[in-house]
């Protein structure tokens, strides 16, 4: 086993999972697993930089990775840099803090490649069981964009569009800067006009609806089985490999669209930072389920996170072997 360390940053979140790994088993150990709520890509659709405070944000939650990575005592770390970072004017400012903070380049990666990270994350323990068919369509609800990625062991295609919870939240349930609440039934089929062309650029090169096995990650979707579920408090545990219907998903993007901020709020296994943006995380969830015709979605917690270690973990083995 490697002992490795990988961080996801997002638009809306960022992540560390400090692991245990064995490469060639697909075993991986979870040692320390937590999320940051920074919105990273406040504004960065409508102003095409990183505002300071989210900068901010951001290099608080390094520090906080940072002592606990060297607690660990983690031989590698790889630092993955997603949507927000790749469209700002300003992202050598973001390379800069992080290499300050944590030593490691922040690696600001294609839209491709950031869904091999999380097929393979979502994937890897899948494989052989016989209740789930493939080829599978893993879908990955980011804060700007969801990833698309079809295949069966390994990735046979894959596309990144630029559809996310908070992205479609700025763009289309923001008014004089405060967010609806709830939204109109204009803005509702504005937002999924959006969605539904972005969902035509997603079929032009994945085949969408190829697909026997829909594996949903992020946040919008894990929030929307710990809602499905009636859970008093978010549980990972219960929430990785839930099964999440058509109906029931439709059902609770419904609600959620037509629910007031203080609604939202009281959801208990809500977390704070995905209060205003989860009506769009759940649109988008119900607009691939309805374009492929899924009949339920399979939640994975395991994602980019996942596949960033074992790449990490698999770099570590080469690099030993050669020495």
């Amino acid at each position: 086993m490697t002992r490795v360390a990988a961080i996801d940053c997002g638009t809306n979140s960022i992540r560390l999972l400090v692991a245990d790994v064995d490469p060639a088993t697909g075993e991986l150990v979870d040692l320390d697993r937590r999320m940051t709520i920074v919105r990273l890509g406040q504004g960065v659709d409508r102003t095409g930089r990183l505002a300071p405070e989210a900068l901010e944000r951001t290099f608080a939650a390094c520090r906080d990775y940072a002592a606990v990575i060297k607690e660990h005592g983690a031989e590698r770390l790889r630092f993955v840099a997603t949507s927000a970072s790749r469209d700002a004017e300003n992202r050598d400012e973001f390379v800069r803090g992080v290499m300050d903070i944590l030593g490691v380049e922040p690696e600001v990666v294609t839209g491709d490649q950031e869904a091999e990270f999380s097929f393979t994350g979502a994937t890897k323990e899948l494989v052989g069981r016989e209740d789930l068919h493939r080829p599978y369509l893993v879908v990955d609800i980011g804060g700007g964009s969801t990833e698309f990625v079809v295949g069966e062991e390994h990735v046979r295609a894959a596309r990144s569009v630029d559809v996310g919870c908070v992205r479609m939240t700025e763009r289309h349930l923001v008014r004089d800067g405060v967010v609806s609440d709830p939204p109109s039934e204009e803005q509702i089929a504005a937002m999924r006009a959006d969605i539904e062309a972005a969902l035509d650029l997603a079929e032009e090169t994945v085949p969408l609806r190829e697909a026997r096995t829909l594996v949903g990650l992020a946040g919008s979707v894990t929030t929307v089985s710990a809602i499905a579920q009636d859970l008093p408090e978010y549980d990972s545990v219960r929430i990785h490999h839930s099964r999440v219907s058509h109906d029931r998903v439709r059902e609770i993007t419904d609600r959620l669209l037509r629910s007031t901020h203080a609604e939202r709020a009281a959801v208990p296994s809500m977390h704070p930072g995905r209060v205003d943006v989860i009506g769009a995380g759940a649109l988008v969830l119900l607009a691939i389920m309805e374009r492929i015709g899924a009949e339920e979605v399979v939640v994975s917690e395991h994602d980019i996170l996942d596949g960033i270690a074992f790449k990490v973990a698999e770099d570590a083995e080469e690099g030993k072997a050669g020495n």
